[in-house]
């Protein structure tokens, strides 16, 4: 379903962060994708949300270039960044529910899902580090399962970052039933990931 040739990209002065990658995934797979800091984590999972130009080669979807339709390619990917791209002055429930307007689904089960519903009527601003990292990976609970038309890929960058024991497999819970469901997971990350039979990629 997604396959990456002969991946460059340049930065800068600096050059060429990596050049020469490749990779394919199926439906239902992940990529842990690791390195050391400035290796290019980040910015890999940027070319493939389409956010980033490749310096050289193709992301492809299903045979075809993700740059012949961005909007589609923008439609079927979840992309959770290292800033959380939460409202401050919503709530919890607020912040799910302006998301769930534009996917679909309910704030009830997004807010289980991540074990938020004690703090649904909390302005995001009183949250903790932890439990604004738990909000945004809540919204991937949001709309239609990947068989159904939802978003399939979903590109997470330092997912696990200041979650607890607890909320690390809650998230396990949720990559474990996308993946069930025919999505596909790319991780960047420092730390181990709750995707057991994942392909690693070293930057």
């Amino acid at each position: 379903m997604l396959e990456a040739r002969e991946l460059a990209c340049v930065r800068g002065e600096r050059g060429a962060v990596f050049a020469g990658l490749s990779f394919r995934l199926e439906a239902g797979g992940a990529l842990l994708v690791t390195g050391p800091n400035g290796a290019g984590k980040s910015t890999l999972l940027r070319v493939l949300a389409g956010l980033l130009p490749a310096a050289a080669g193709q992301v492809l979807w299903r045979g075809e270039d993700i740059a012949a339709d961005r909007a589609a390619h923008a439609r079927r990917l979840r992309y959770v960044g290292h800033q959380d791209g939460l409202k401050p002055g919503l709530t919890v429930r607020e912040n799910l529910a302006f998301y769930a307007r534009l996917w679909g689904g309910g704030t009830a089960p997004a807010l289980e899902a991540m074990g938020l519903a004690p703090l649904a009527g909390l302005p995001a601003r009183m949250l903790s580090a932890g439990q604004r990292r738990r909000l945004a990976l809540a919204r991937l609970a949001l709309g239609a399962p990947p068989g159904a038309g939802g978003a399939a890929l979903w590109l997470l960058d330092e997912p696990t970052t200041g979650l607890d024991a607890a909320s690390v497999a809650r998230l396990a819970r949720l990559l474990e039933r996308h993946r069930a469901q025919g999505g596909l997971v790319v991780a960047a990350t420092h730390l181990p990931l709750p995707l057991p039979d994942a392909a690693e990629l070293r930057l």
